[in-house]
């Protein structure tokens, strides 16, 4: 088992440090600042193309973190000039938030306040004010925890609302993207609210913050997850309703290990417990979606009973996290088995060893999907980096 464990830790890191970190290197923009917003999944670089505000915050969390594991100067800088360009140019320091997207000269290209992109700016900052002490980040880190507090914490009902105007005032299209649900409140933004949070208070162990993090444990518990399948219900009303079908694989097994990581964070025995409890039933259920090869499907609609049988990039990531977290907890060898069975899938299908990084997907009968970004709003350092760097730290 020892050398099985040993062995995964070594290949994560090489792919790491090889494959994954100098990809994103190569994307200075050194004429506009930051990191270039596009490259097609034929590698062909947009110059031009308009920078995401997840994109960026996903490139200074994985440099910040890469830093902090691997103690290599280097990846300080380009965690610093991203670090930089976000509060440059994404932060609005009139009325708060995080700006969606900016063009590839810095302007606003789209001024609306999206929660989950306000989150992974918390998270990018804290893990920034973690890696290197600089107390600006902490200091907009938690600008923006209060931002959300103040205008999307549902008061009445618990949870947050997806989305905003730039003045904060109601948007009648809050989607996070074109494939989602025009709903209010969403579990994928949830987690990325839960995430950050838990992030921000390993530098700021702030008493309100915690109380901020159980109740997002409780909603995860007792509104998101569905009680008798144990997987995530998607999409809902402000008043909890269910307005999905869907069942995401990919984001079960993402959720079953960053619920408990935030139980773990704050240091409350109970909700450890109890979500230790949480990652297993979800995780299980997520392994509805496991296919022979080891790979993970993207998702299955209850209703029309399709299923989308491609395999993401950001799905195989999760998987190997969310099986060696199951496999931590209950010392199961079935679970670390899923592990590691979900990266020999990845270094097989989807790891680009001439080009760098990771491909978008493959579909199930393992052709490359070139249609989609090898960079881009959606494609970014982030779930792979963070598959490595948990493995990493996790072994000792």
């Amino acid at each position: 088992m020892q050398t099985k464990i040993n062995r995964l830790k070594a290949e994560v890191r090489e792919n790491l440090q090889r494959n994954i970190l100098p990809y994103w290197m190569k994307l200075v923009d050194l004429e506009n600042g930051g990191f270039i917003g596009q490259v097609k999944g034929d590698e062909t670089i947009q110059c031009s193309a308009d920078k995401g505000a997840v994109l960026n915050a996903r490139i200074l969390w994985s440099f910040s973190a890469a830093y902090r594991v691997l103690k290599d100067p280097i990846l300080c800088n380009y965690a610093t000039r991203a670090k930089e360009y976000l509060l440059t140019h994404f932060y609005d320091h009139e009325l708060g938030g995080i700006y969606w997207s900016v063009d590839y000269k810095g302007d606003p290209s789209s001024t609306k306040k999206q929660v989950y992109a306000l989150g992974f700016a918390i998270y990018a900052l804290s893990e920034y004010s973690r890696a290197t002490g600089n107390q600006e980040a902490l200091t907009k880190a938690r600008e923006l925890y209060e931002t959300i507090e103040k205008h999307s914490y549902d008061q009445t009902e618990k949870g947050y609302f997806e989305a905003f105007a730039r003045d904060w005032s109601e948007l009648p299209d809050m989607r996070l993207s074109a494939k989602d649900a025009n709903e209010r409140k969403t579990m994928n933004t949830h987690l990325h609210v839960l995430e950050p949070y838990a992030n921000l208070y390993r530098v700021w162990p702030d008493a309100q913050l915690k109380t901020s993090i159980e109740k997002l444990i409780d909603v995860f518990a007792t509104k998101i997850t569905d009680p008798q399948s144990h997987h995530l219900n998607l999409f809902f009303d402000e008043h909890w309703n269910n307005r999905s079908s869907i069942i995401s694989y990919g984001h079960d097994i993402e959720a079953s290990w960053l619920i408990h990581e935030a139980a773990l964070v704050i240091k409350n025995k109970l909700l450890i417990g109890q979500t230790e409890d949480l990652a297993i039933q979800i995780a299980d259920a997520a392994a509805e979606g496991l296919q022979p090869d080891g790979s993970m499907i993207y998702e299955y609609d209850t209703s029309t009973q399709h299923a989308d049988t491609d395999r993401h990039w950001w799905v195989q990531a999760e998987t190997v996290v969310g099986y060696f977290n199951a496999f931590e907890i209950t010392g199961q060898m079935e679970y670390l088995n899923k592990a590691c069975q979900a990266w020999e899938y990845i270094k097989q299908n989807l790891v680009d060893d001439k080009n760098g990084e990771w491909y978008w997907s493959v579909d199930k009968d393992g052709k490359v999907n070139k249609n989609e970004d090898k960079a881009g709003f959606w494609k970014c350092p982030y779930h792979n980096t963070r598959m490595c760097l948990e493995i990493i730290e996790r072994i000792k």
